[in-house]
C-alpha cells in the first residue's frame, strides 16, 4: 500500500525526502552505497534534520516530541559523519544514482549504523571471472590430429612448500612433453589467488646449427613458469604476480639448469585476475589477441631487430663463450624479460583470448583469426545475433564444461576454438597459393624473391574463454 502524505504537514514531506537519502541505491544491482547517515552527504542530511526540528514547533504537541527526538538523533549522526569525512562526494541531485568508487567488496560496519532488516551486510562491487583454457599444437613435420593434438588437462593444485616445488620441476620429463616441436605452452593457476597464468614460447630454430635442440629451452621455460606460478608467492616479495616477473623467474631457472645447455625462445604470457584484469608480457614475434563480440579489441605487435629476427631470450653454451673469447666473432642475440612489451586489458563475459606462436601469426591475420572464432562461436550458440546486435549466448558457461568437478575435454568450446585455429594455420602454412602475413612481408622487403604461399612451422595456440561467474 502506498503511504499518503497530508498536504497540511510540510514536515512530513521533508521526512519523506530524508528517508530515500538513507536508503539510496546505485544503478548497479550488486552495489549499495554506504549508509548516508555515516558516510555520504552528511551536510544535506544535517540540513534536513535541522529543518525537521524547526518544523516541530508548528505541529500538535502530541507529535512534537517524537519529531524533535528524530531530528536531534539524525543531526548527531550527521555531525559525526561530517567531522570524520575527508572528502565529500558531489551529487547535484540527492536522488541521482550513487557511484561506487572503490574496487573491492563493500561490507558495512554495523556499529553505529541502523540497517533495514532486509539489507545485506556485504555487496560485491566488481564481477568475478574465470578463464576456461585449452591448447592445440602441431610440429612442423607432423600432420595435425584434432583428437590427439589438443591439451585440456585441468589446472594442477597449488604448490605449498619448497619440496613440492622441487618435485614439480624434476617431474617434467622430455618424453611427457606435447608433440609441438620447438613450440611450447603452459597454463596454471597462481597459488591460491584465483588468478591464472598462461602463454606460449617459440624455440629459435637457428640454434640447431650449433647442435642444440631449441625445444629444450622453450619447453623448459614454460615448465618453470608453470611450477613457479603454482608455488606463488614462495620467494616473492611482491603483493601480486606480474607476467614479466614470471618470465624473469622462468628464465633465471633455465639459465641455472645445467640440463639445458643452450638455446633461445620468444615468449608471450599473461596473468589473468578474477576481477577481469589481464596483464600481458610479449617478447618477440609470438603474440596475443583479445577478441570481443565479433571484434578485435587488441593485437600485439611483434618485436623484431630485423626482418625475421625477433627479440628472444637465449642461453649461450659455455663452449661457445670460450670460442668467442679466444677467436672472436659475433656474439649471440640475447634480450631480457624486462624488454617485454607490457599491455593491460579488461575483459568481459564471452571474450576470447588467443595466445599463439608465429606458426599461427605468420599464416593467419587478425581478421582471419576473428573470422574463425566468430564462426565457431555463432555456430555453437556462444555468441548470437539479436535484432542485428551481437550478444553472448545463455549457454556459454555450459559450452565450456566449467561446472565444478568436471574436466573439460576436446568437445569443449575452448578446445574447439584452439583446434580450429591450429588446423587453419597448419593448412594455410602448407598452401602454396594462399599468401599469408609472412608472404606479404617477404614480398615487401624482398620483392625479388617471388615468395608465395604459406610458411610451414611448428604451431602452438592457447585459448582462454572468459566466463563471468554468477
Amino acid at each position: 500500500m502506498t503511504p499518503m502524505v497530508r498536504r497540511e504537514s510540510p514536515w512530513s514531506e521533508r521526512f519523506c525526502y530524508f528517508i530515500p537519502l538513507l536508503t539510496q541505491r546505485s544503478s548497479s544491482h550488486d552495489c549499495l552505497t554506504r549508509p548516508l547517515l555515516t558516510h555520504c552527504l552528511p551536510h544535506k542530511v544535517l540540513a534536513t534534520a535541522m529543518s525537521l526540528i524547526a518544523s516541530a514547533w508548528s505541529v500538535p504537541k502530541s507529535r512534537r516530541s517524537g519529531l524533535l527526538l528524530l531530528g536531534l538523533s539524525v543531526s548527531t549522526f550527521a555531525s559525526t559523519a561530517s567531522a570524520r569525512s575527508t572528502r565529500l562526494p558531489v551529487q547535484r541531485n540527492p536522488f541521482s544514482p550513487a557511484v561506487c568508487s572503490i574496487n573491492k567488496d563493500i561490507c558495512v560496519n554495523i556499529a553505529g549504523a541502523r540497517l533495514f532488516h532486509s539489507a545485506p551486510l556485504c555487496w560485491k562491487n566488481t564481477p568475478q571471472f574465470s578463464y576456461q583454457v585449452a591448447a592445440a599444437y602441431a610440429a612442423k613435420g607432423d600432420r595435425f590430429n584434432a583428437k590427439s593434438n589438443v591439451y585440456t588437462n585441468e589446472l594442477f593444485e597449488n604448490i605449498e612448500n619448497r619440496l613440492s616445488l622441487r618435485e614439480c620441476k624434476q617431474s617434467k620429463k622430455k618424453r611427457d612433453r606435447a608433440k609441438s616441436g620447438q613450440d611450447a605452452f603452459f597454463y596454471s593457476q597462481i597459488g591460491t589467488t584465483g588468478a591464472t597464468a598462461f602463454g606460449v614460447a617459440d624455440g629459435v630454430g637457428g640454434w640447431m646449427d650449433s647442435g642444440l635442440d631449441p625445444a629444450d629451452f622453450s619447453h623448459g621455460l614454460c615448465e618453470y613458469m608453470s611450477c613457479n606460478a603454482r608455488a606463488w608467492p614462495q620467494g616473492s616479495k611482491g603483493s601480486s604476480l606480474h607476467p614479466k616477473d614470471l618470465l624473469q623467474t622462468g628464465y633465471d631457472e633455465v639459465i641455472s639448469d645445467d640440463s639445458i645447455i643452450g638455446g633461445g625462445s620468444t615468449a608471450c604470457i599473461a596473468v589473468a585476475e578474477p576481477n577481469g584484469s589481464v596483464e600481458v608480457a610479449n617478447l618477440g614475434d609470438s603474440g596475443f589477441m583479445h577478441l570481443g563480440l565479433n571484434a578485435v579489441r587488441h593485437f600485439t605487435q611483434p618485436q623484431t631487430h630485423a626482418f625475421n629476427t625477433p627479440f628472444q631470450l637465449s642461453k649461450t653454451p659455455h663452449r661457445m663463450l670460450v670460442q668467442m673469447a679466444v677467436f672472436g666473432g659475433p656474439s649471440t642475440l640475447s634480450d631480457l624479460p624486462k624488454e617485454s612489451d607490457i599491455s593491460h586489458h579488461q575483459v568481459r563475459h564471452g571474450d576470447i583470448l588467443v595466445f599463439a606462436t608465429d606458426g599461427v601469426w605468420d599464416n593467419l591475420s587478425p581478421q582471419d583469426a576473428l573470422s574463425i572464432v566468430s564462426r565457431n562461436m555463432v555456430e555453437l550458440g556462444a555468441w548470437k545475433e539479436n535484432n542485428g546486435v551481437m550478444e553472448v549466448g545463455e549457454t556459454l558457461t555450459q559450452l565450456t564444461q566449467a561446472r565444478t568437478g568436471q574436466r573439460a575435454d576436446r568437445s569443449s568450446l575452448q578446445a574447439r576454438l584452439a583446434i580450429a585455429i591450429a588446423k587453419e594455420a597448419k593448412d594455410t602454412g602448407l598452401d602454396t597459393r594462399r599468401d599469408g602475413p609472412f608472404a606479404r612481408e617477404v614480398q615487401k622487403y624482398y620483392p625479388g624473391e617471388n615468395w608465395h604461399g604459406g610458411k610451414p612451422d611448428d604451431i602452438a595456440v592457447v585459448i582462454a574463454v572468459v566466463i563471468e561467474d554468477s
